[in-house]
């Protein structure tokens, strides 16, 4: 009997160790990057007064949290994308800022900003620009030091907008204040805890057999019918347990805190498996997905937030 939900199909085992971001949200106005990474440091509580709807409205209460820490952050370079028939398709070349190309050790860079002019001229060949990210690990406590190279979307309600940031933000230190909000809702896509290989029972939760059945107890009794003579998808199976994409939309940011307030968040003994938080952090309202020190993308919410945003009010945070 298929016990499992088949929501998320298939269990494959992730590629890459940074999160990939499949969509944008259309509808920013506001000209900054759409998605930037994080690390996740740990779980802890805290005392907020109830905003929303519920029975305990403008009450205390205490809800879990999560804190992310926020590594040096910078953009090294922008893209530029045409649109045909086929969709997006990249430039033949792209603009790097001389000193980011000189950090990361990137060899054969033919263009530079000063290149800025002949892409301004030529802004109506170009349907989207896109801004090239690197964060730099190396200080945290996460015991990483090679940098992290990634893309994002940037917002704005035309090509000319998006362009102006970027050239004018190309080379610089990119803040999550400048992205985001407190109170704001955004989607975090994360990579699951890897628990390796897993049968049937513990992968999808199905029953256990007779113990009149031929063979194991714990497997399936059938891998289907006769006719068609093949295995379908939906036969549960052992294989990759964890490690996986998954992408949890509208969760809140509570706080948005930098790195001369850590000691206001670190425990005494710092957090466990972690340590204590050395830069900018944000503090998301429940649970993230994968491990402490996993690699994480945060992401202006794709669903609409009809409510607004609200700045909630912190009591207190627990230490201890």
């Amino acid at each position: 009997m298929h016990r499992g939900s088949l929501q998320y199909w298939h269990h494959r085992r992730a590629q890459k160790r940074l999160p990939r971001v499949r969509h944008a949200p259309i509808n920013i106005k506001e000209s900054v990057p759409l998605n930037m990474v994080a690390y996740k440091v740990g779980m802890a509580h805290i005392g907020m007064n109830d905003d929303s709807d519920s029975p305990s409205k403008n009450m205390e209460i205490t809800t879990a949290c999560t804190i992310l820490e926020i590594p040096h952050i910078e953009m090294y370079g922008i893209r530029c994308y045409s649109k045909d028939i086929n969709g997006y398709k990249k430039a033949s070349f792209e603009i790097h800022h001389a000193e980011s190309a000189k950090k990361l050790k990137r060899k054969n860079v033919k263009n530079d900003e000063s290149k800025l002019n002949s892409i301004k001229e030529k802004l109506n060949e170009y349907s989207n620009i896109t801004a090239l990210l690197v964060a730099y690990p190396k200080g945290l406590s996460v015991d990483q030091h090679r940098h992290i190279r990634f893309e994002s979307e940037i917002g704005g309600s035309n090509i000319e907008d998006k362009f102006n940031f970027a050239s004018a933000k190309l080379g610089k230190e990119l803040k999550v204040n400048e992205v985001f909000k407190n109170g704001e809702f955004i989607d975090i896509t994360a990579i699951t805890k890897g628990k390796g290989w897993a049968g049937t029972i513990k992968r999808f939760g199905t029953a256990r057999l007779s113990h009149k059945a031929t063979q194991k107890v714990r497997h399936v009794g059938a891998l289907g019918a006769m006719s068609p003579g093949k295995v379908l998808f939906t036969v549960p199976q052992a294989g990759q347990l964890g490690f996986n994409y998954r992408t949890e939309t509208n969760k809140r940011l509570l706080k948005i805190g930098n790195s001369s307030e850590v000691q206001k968040i670190n425990p005494k003994a710092g957090f466990l498996n972690y340590g204590n938080v050395k830069n900018d952090y944000i503090i998301i309202k429940g649970s993230v997905g994968g491990p402490v020190k996993r690699l994480v993308r945060i992401r202006k919410t794709i669903n609409r937030n009809r409510k607004g945003i609200k700045e909630p009010k912190i009591n207190y945070t627990s230490i201890e």
